[in-house]
């Protein structure tokens, strides 16, 4: 007598189960590896005494002592990032939407061209930078060297993600429409461009100003002792420092890069900084 279907399915269904615990088990594990860092170095910042733990107590005075000392470096941070921003916006929308529409083969040159400050370490750019820029003394000293060397990093995220957005969009056929119908390039660009292209500045802006924010290696090489921004602080803090102070600079750090890095997953912005496409439930 053949036997009957649910029995033959049930080993595959128990196995399925199997593999998918195994997964979440895996999956469990390297989250706890990855976030119980995290977690300790927030509450390192918190505690009165870390190698006593929590039974020290909690208090928030290693803050306001990191908040005291280094809160300059935060407005520092913001200016740069925000600076950043600007030129990039400038100059990374005309130039990723012009590499979309161009099929030239210089342009996808000029794209590759494009990425290489990101391939390169960026002690490497920054020594590169010094090497071209370092004789001016008064631009070397000050805060617009760090700029610079971030508009040199982070432009690739923003034309990246402009020429994707660019590329899906037929921008082509509605912009030869409302040529026809009188409207000149700037008005063509403004009215129709520009709001095609949202979601990846949206996207490219978010991931400037996160990387911008974020980035040690070059700007600590390009940094003064007047041009300290935040990540080269926290790196002070943890080598001079008792580590219940450079922990709370973690803690300062996370919140003014965590909320960008949520921004940018509600947007469903992937790490290279294109807009990654939502999948519709079938």
């Amino acid at each position: 007598m053949p036997a009957k279907p649910a029995a033959r399915h049930a080993p595959r269904v128990a196995g399925a189960r199997a593999i998918a615990a195994l997964q979440w088990g895996v999956t469990l594990l390297l989250c706890a590896f990855l976030i119980v860092p995290v977690v300790m170095s927030v509450l390192a910042g918190l505690t009165v005494n870390y190698f006593r733990g929590l039974s020290s107590g909690l208090t928030l005075r290693w803050l306001e002592q990191v908040w005291q000392q280094y809160h300059g470096s935060v407005a520092l941070s913001l200016y740069v990032a925000f600076a950043t921003l600007a030129i990039v916006l400038a100059v990374g929308v005309p130039a990723g939407y012009a590499l979309a529409r161009s099929k030239h083969r210089i342009a996808r040159a000029i794209e590759e061209a494009l990425v290489l400050p990101v391939a390169l370490p960026g002690l490497a750019s920054a020594l590169a930078l010094l090497v071209v820029y370092g004789g001016f003394t008064a631009f070397r000293m000050s805060l617009w060297f760090i700029v610079v060397g971030h508009v040199v990093f982070t432009l690739p995220f923003m034309v990246r993600a402009v020429a994707a957005v660019a590329a899906g969009a037929d921008l082509r056929t509605l912009e030869e429409g409302a040529a026809s119908l009188g409207a000149s390039f700037v008005t063509r660009f403004v009215t129709i461009v520009l709001p095609n292209l949202r979601p990846g500045i949206v996207a490219g802006a978010l991931a400037v100003l996160t990387l911008s924010i974020g980035e040690f290696n070059l700007t600590w090489m390009l940094h003064t002792p007047d041009t300290k921004t935040l990540p080269v602080g926290l790196a002070d803090t943890y080598a001079s420092l008792r580590l219940e102070v450079g922990s709370a600079y973690t803690i300062l750090f996370l919140l003014m890069t965590l909320p960008l890095l949520v921004a940018m997953q509600w947007l469903g912005v992937d790490p290279s900084g294109t807009r990654a496409p939502k999948q519709r439930p079938r």
